[in-house]
């Protein structure tokens, strides 16, 4: 799934080096912390909504923050690391440099442990958070499993293996395949781009010089191309400029799978969900039925959090930084 925009584009072959498949060793409960800290998702979901109403971004950007943390390591809030001078960390590679808002994170952390010292692991307080900005935002709720440990490696060139905003299906299906994650899984989380917004660089390789035959890429909605060629002209010299995900960015709904229908989804790797024959029925499926999509993505999410789950590990004092 092409998770969110990356300012860098890198060859997609290189995504299909790694062959490990990331599999959870460690049983998660979602009544984890019921005895140790019962106010922790309180006090998550609380911290996560006072920051929303000041920054409207909160919310695709901790989303994205959970999916980008989970598909490198597994879901281990490795991408919380700050790099030392040893050594450039997840957050620091270059499809992370615009993940933003680990402020919410650590503020969460830091009011967990005046509740609850040494308890709940920073990678749960990402997968709380990410079920918060998202029930939120008007998607639905589910109950999160708990119980992660914290990693203690973050490098930057392991984000090499997040799957590119330009990856067709056949690319992305190997990607998930990798975290044993299935093909609806693929359809169903990249509806996470309902929330959100790109910058011109990730989309830039479809409106110019797509191929020999087309200036445009020709499965992209002429209208919609011709609009995103005035935002996003050839070269782009504002940085800033760039174009939600879907019409209605700031709520979770079906709305993206209907962009798709449309062929106006921004990045490559979602409008191909709808041109692959594979992944079409799921794409026209979800457009039709808002609460199906909403149901399947709640599983998908929980199945998601379970990437690479490991008993070993720590929890973290300072989500910044291994104890």
């Amino acid at each position: 799934m092409a998770i969110h925009a990356a300012k860098t584009v890198f060859l997609s072959t290189l995504f299909l080096l790694s062959v490990t498949v990331f599999r959870s060793q460690a049983a998660l409960d979602s009544n984890y912390y019921a005895q140790t800290c019962p106010q922790a998702e309180s006090i998550i979901a609380q911290t996560v909504r006072n920051a929303t109403i000041y920054d409207p971004k909160v919310p695709a950007r901790i989303l994205r923050m959970f999916f980008h943390d989970c598909f490198i390591r597994g879901c281990d809030a490795s991408i919380l690391l700050d790099s030392t001078p040893e050594n450039k960390a997840e957050k620091d590679g270059p499809p992370n440099i615009s993940v933003r808002a680990f402020y919410v994170i650590d503020d969460a952390k830091a009011k967990l442990e005046k509740a609850c010292l040494n308890t709940v692991s920073c990678a749960d307080v990402i997968a709380v958070a990410a079920r918060d900005v998202v029930t939120m935002s008007g998607g639905p709720y589910w109950r999160v499993l708990k119980g992660r440990k914290d990693g203690r490696v973050s490098r930057a060139n392991d984000t090499i293996n997040l799957p590119a905003p330009f990856l067709n299906v056949t690319g992305l299906i190997q990607s998930f395949a990798k975290r044993g994650l299935e093909v609806k899984d693929l359809v169903t989380l990249s509806g996470g781009h309902t929330l959100g917004f790109s910058h011109c660089s990730s989309f830039l390789p479809r409106l110019h010089n797509f191929s020999k035959v087309h200036d445009t890429d020709p499965s992209m909605n002429s209208n919609f191309a011709s609009m995103l060629k005035n935002k996003c002209p050839n070269p782009t010299t504002n940085g800033d400029a760039g174009q939600v995900l879907d019409s209605t960015a700031a709520q979770f709904d079906n709305d993206y799978y209907k962009q798709l229908v449309s062929g106006k989804g921004v990045f490559l790797s979602d409008q191909s969900l709808y041109i692959d024959e594979r992944t079409r029925e799921i794409v026209e499926s979800y457009s039709q039925d808002q609460n199906l999509f909403f149901q399947e993505f709640a599983a998908s999410m929980i199945k998601l959090g379970n990437v690479g789950v490991s008993e070993v590990g720590e929890v973290r004092v300072n989500c910044r930084r291994a104890n």
